[in-house]
């Protein structure tokens, strides 16, 4: 198959919805991985267009969603109670703790910044040198490079108030878990393309190896996700299990060194909890101790926290595939964006947050349920 060129070609885009539905047989599921897929998967219609063989499953691609409750909860009481400058991505500001946001201690005199690069919250930290400043670092792959490089930044200034809290999550270890499920109903995969960029392809060889699934890179243009299913869809019809990659334009097969040995230097692999998923093993990265200072989890005392999730919630049901978010009851009702119960309600790659946007079924349930 000759790779795509032209991503924004709406009569090649029509083509591969046209082969896709003259080359599947039989029912599949197949999982998107990243929020930015889950997205344009539905802003763009793509789901109403598919097969009715085909299922669009949506993964744990959001890494705000997945952000566990306590490192939230640590996060404000920093904000709180030790008056800290607490920087971070906008998602995070509304994504609720265990009782209350960033947004919400915000509202009650923490200093809580929204910024667009870890780089922002070093330099807020030399021009304020009488405050502590901490950046909640949180993200796939794809952010770990900037917030190693805030860390090495403040080293070589030699700063003594800056310091991240790490919640950063890899997500092969989190795509053998959902295989290991025996309640997986996941037949294939397509890879998120932003985090090959950074890692490269060689840690799904084994997966696709050991799982017998077929697993394509794809990029996040509907385009890009048509020939991406359409790549799974025909391994699926011919019995094969493939790594491959749709999204050649940008994807290299070893990633981008430069941004993993500046991953590497500053971050070590560990066990992270993912909310609603639990722990998995390995899949997350820490602070070396090298960089302890740097370290917010380290540098301050903190509370240690066990909070319970809501019980309604449906979240981690959601990101394993097994659910919907219309199959929530409290869709659209007691959990909207301004009033979430969960993460994937808030964040801008939240799978509940697309539907809520741009899936008009979204919205007639909404009204029939007020």
């Amino acid at each position: 198959m000759k790779y795509l060129t032209e991503y924004r070609d709406p009569v090649l885009a029509a083509s591969y919805l046209d082969e896709i539905k003259q080359t599947v047989t039989r029912p599949w599921t197949i999982m998107e991985i990243c929020g930015g897929q889950t997205h344009s998967l539905v802003k763009y219609g793509i789901l109403q267009m598919l097969p009715d063989q085909i299922t669009m499953v949506h993964g744990p691609g959001c890494p705000v969603c997945v952000t566990p409750t306590h490192l939230i909860d640590k996060a404000i009481f920093l904000a709180l109670e030790k008056r800290v400058i607490l920087c971070s991505f906008g998602d995070m500001l509304r994504v609720p703790g265990s009782e209350k946001s960033l947004l919400q201690a915000k509202a009650e005199g923490a200093d809580v910044r929204t910024l667009y690069s870890p780089l922002d919250a070093v330099k807020l930290a030399t021009q304020h040198p009488d405050r502590q400043v901490v950046f909640f670092a949180v993200g796939f792959e794809t952010t770990a490079p900037a917030n190693a490089l805030s860390v090495i930044q403040a080293h070589q200034l030699g700063l003594q108030n800056y310091s991240i809290i790490a919640s950063h999550v890899l997500v092969p270890p989190a795509m053998e878990a959902l295989l290991s499920d025996p309640e997986t109903v996941v037949q294939a995969f397509l890879a998120a393309g932003h985090v090959c960029t950074i890692m490269g392809n060689s840690e799904y060889y084994p997966i696709v190896d050991r799982y017998q699934v077929p697993i394509v890179v794809t990029g996040f243009e509907p385009i890009d996700l048509l020939q991406g299913i359409l790549m799974v869809v025909r391994q699926l019809e011919d019995g094969e299990a493939k790594l491959e990659n749709q999204y050649a334009r940008v994807v290299r097969e070893q990633g981008n060194q430069s941004a993993r040995e500046v991953i590497a230097e500053v971050f070590e692999v560990s066990n992270r909890m993912w909310r609603g998923m639990e722990t998995i093993p390995e899949s997350g990265l820490e602070v070396k101790e090298k960089y302890a200072l740097y370290d917010a989890t380290r540098k301050f005392s903190v509370p240690h926290t066990d909070p319970k999730e809501n019980e309604t919630c449906i979240a981690g049901a959601i990101m394993k595939g097994l659910k919907k978010p219309l199959d929530c009851v409290n869709f659209g009702t007691s959990c909207t964006p301004t009033r979430p119960l969960g993460a994937p309600m808030v964040s801008s790659e939240g799978t509940c947050a697309a539907y809520y946007h741009f899936n008009p079924a979204a919205h007639e349930a909404e009204s029939v349920l007020a």
